[in-house]
């Protein structure tokens, strides 16, 4: 992530400095209570969450930025013959464009998560004896998880993808854990069954990610390394510069 620093003195939280004479528009960025740090313009493009998920929605509340979120209202069935993370690639670029259809010029983020193992795929289950049958399918065994995302700039009409890949090894637990896991959590409304951030952590004995937001529903560092490109991009026609910290070299 790039960081901007005031020209006068360094930077010493949780102090907010300007970049550049505020007669050409001031950008700054912005200290929260998680030590996170991001920033805006005062051209800041319209930020739009396609997604009902109430999951997704708390993810990006994290980065401390405005949105909304529109259902993106369309079809998921994945297609004939469709690998896993070609179909939540597709999936999370479909429900952007859908989206941005009604709101032009906005940044639209779209995501989609595609559970899969053994060559099988693991919806939403919606009921109880469809969650369990899919907890006793995937424990003791590997599950990977295919978490896109698509950022679409509806004002240059670019976009970004990436897929965040997270292969996550199930406990072998047994008929009663299982059913009293279902009991406690109720997670019918998520792909195979188990909420990471919650009580089914419990279900699992390692996960393999770079990003440990992917596997809850919207992967956080690909998303901020996306929206990091769109205001660079806007600021480097400016003629402000701006200073590199270690974190963008590692990036």
């Amino acid at each position: 992530m790039v960081i901007f620093y005031s020209a006068e003195q360094p930077y010493k939280p949780p102090n907010l400095f300007i970049l550049g004479p505020k007669s050409r528009g001031a950008y700054c960025f912005y200290l929260f209570e998680s030590n996170a740090l991001f920033f805006s313009t005062p051209e800041m493009k319209r930020l739009v969450l396609a997604s009902s998920s109430v999951y997704r929605r708390a993810l990006l509340t994290r980065l401390g930025l405005a949105f909304e979120t529109v259902a993106p209202n369309i079809d998921e069935t994945p297609l004939p013959h469709e690998d896993p993370e070609a179909t939540a690639l597709r999936l999370a670029r479909e429900k952007a464009c859908a989206v941005a259809k009604t709101i032009p010029d906005a940044l639209i983020i779209g995501s989609d998560l595609v559970a899969v193992c053994g060559g099988r795929i693991l919806g939403k289950p919606g009921h109880h004896a469809a969650a369990l049958k899919q907890l006793q399918y995937v424990r003791g065994r590997m599950v990977e998880f295919h978490t896109a995302l698509c950022l679409y700039d509806g004002a240059k009409n670019t976009m970004q993808q990436a897929n965040i890949p997270t292969r996550v090894q199930f406990r072998h637990l047994s008929d009663t854990g299982l059913e009293r896991y279902l009991h406690l959590e109720k997670p019918y409304d998520t792909a195979a069954s188990m909420k990471v951030e919650g009580l089914g952590i419990t279900l699992v004995q390692s996960v393999q990610s770079n990003d440990p937001t992917a596997l809850i529903g919207l992967p956080l560092i690909a998303l901020t390394d996306m929206l990091d490109r769109v205001l660079l991009s806007g600021l480097s026609k400016t003629g402000h510069t701006h200073e590199k910290t270690d974190t963008d070299a590692a990036s």
